[in-house]
């Protein structure tokens, strides 16, 4: 296997990631940040966090597929909100968990980072998904 996923001992648990992803492959693959518009620019799930996260997800699959890779080659996963609070966690992660096994999403995730942000490139836009993935 190209990426072996692990959460040494003496780091923050649980978290709904692993801590670190160990990649043997040479070809790496890195995803534009994904949004939940569909391929005429439509916006998916408008004003529902957990939708656009599910549809941001499946982008990022669609995306990883044309490269001839999948989840469980991604290193990293990055997910910038809009307005973060800590109280949207619940939210986010039932927009994770919705998708996981269509997308075919290991959970715990690979390793990820949550950023806040205060916008993005659009106000209806509430998250944006990048990945970086390695292959043989």
């Amino acid at each position: 296997m190209t990426v072996q996923l692990s959460s040494p001992a003496g780091l923050l648990q649980p978290v709904p990631y692993h801590h670190v992803a160990v990649a043997t492959g040479t070809r790496q693959v890195h995803v534009a940040g994904q949004i939940a518009r569909d391929a005429d620019g439509t916006p998916l799930a408008p004003g529902d966090l957990a939708g656009q996260v599910g549809h941001a997800l499946r982008h990022v699959r669609t995306a990883l597929a044309g490269a001839g890779a999948g989840f469980r080659d991604v290193v990293h996963l990055r997910f910038y909100v809009t307005g973060w609070r800590p109280e949207m966690m619940d939210t986010f992660m039932a927009g994770v968990e919705a998708v996981a096994d269509e997308v075919d999403l290991p959970l715990p995730m690979p390793p990820a980072s949550l950023i806040g942000v205060v916008v993005l490139f659009e106000p209806d836009v509430l998250v944006e998904v990048e990945a970086t993935a390695v292959l043989d």
